[in-house]
């Protein structure tokens, strides 16, 4: 169960990517991605594919901390790519470094089903208003 009201929803991209969530709080978040439908023209799982992967992760493990009323937007983002894969499911890890009033940041593991590590990103959110939805 998430902190606060808010719990994760998936947006257009992360469907379309495949991603599932497994766990879920500001401290941690928790999801798999599949590499069929996600690769580029290689035949590699693509580098933006997990850097967007990744961003989801710490992006939501953010609006979690910032609890009711508040939301989170990405200040910045860096990914080292260590090495790829062509089939099955990755698994990101996005875990809390440091978690402010108004700015978060996270790390987040990408690794392969044998537990190879495939990237690691760092992520740091500004703590904002929720915006009004439409």
């Amino acid at each position: 169960m998430a902190d606060g009201d808010w719990t994760i929803e998936l947006g257009e991209l992360d469907e379309k990517m495949g991603v599932r969530i497994l766990e879920q709080s500001a401290e941690r978040v928790v999801a798999t991605m599949p590499v069929a439908g996600n690769r580029q023209s290689f035949g590699l799982l693509h580098g933006g594919a997990s850097v967007a992967f990744a961003e989801a992760l710490g992006s939501w493990a953010a609006v979690i901390h910032a609890g009711p009323g508040r939301s989170a937007v990405g200040l910045d983002i860096n990914a080292t790519h260590h090495r790829s894969a062509r089939s099955g499911l990755v698994t990101g890890v996005a875990t809390a470094i440091r978690l402010g009033r108004t700015v978060t940041s996270h790390e987040v593991v990408l690794t392969d089903e044998d537990g190879n590590r495939l990237c690691t990103a760092r992520i740091t959110n500004l703590i904002v208003a929720a915006p009004e939805r439409a």
